[in-house]
């Protein structure tokens, strides 16, 4: 198990890495409406639109859209388009269970 530290860098990556353009890109490799992506990751519909307008939401929203899309393999680095990451299974594989999950626009 990681350690308070390395989980927290880890998030931080996870943050500078996943942009909203990231987002909309994702989305459509999956072929997910915003409505879908919505059901997948528990986050709200308008918190997603918001962010893929590039206005600000909270980090725990950002992370979870973030590890949502990781799980279907997903994989992100600044300035390039998503890519299929090889057994990635993301830093948070139940985002649901974090104690900040409640916090999720």
């Amino acid at each position: 198990m990681a350690s308070h530290a390395m989980k927290i860098t880890l998030e931080r990556i996870a943050l500078f890495q996943f942009t909203p353009a990231h987002s909309v890109q994702a989305r459509a490799m999956l072929g997910w409406s915003v409505e879908e992506l919505s059901r997948e990751s528990g986050v709200s519909v308008d918190a997603i639109q918001r962010f893929e307008d590039e206005r600000d939401v909270l980090d725990v929203t950002r992370l979870a859209l973030a590890y949502r899309f990781e799980s279907e393999g997903l994989v992100f680095f600044p300035g390039f388009a998503p890519g299929r990451g090889m057994n990635v299974k993301g830093s948070t594989p139940d985002p649901v269970g974090r104690a900040d999950y409640a916090m999720v626009e």
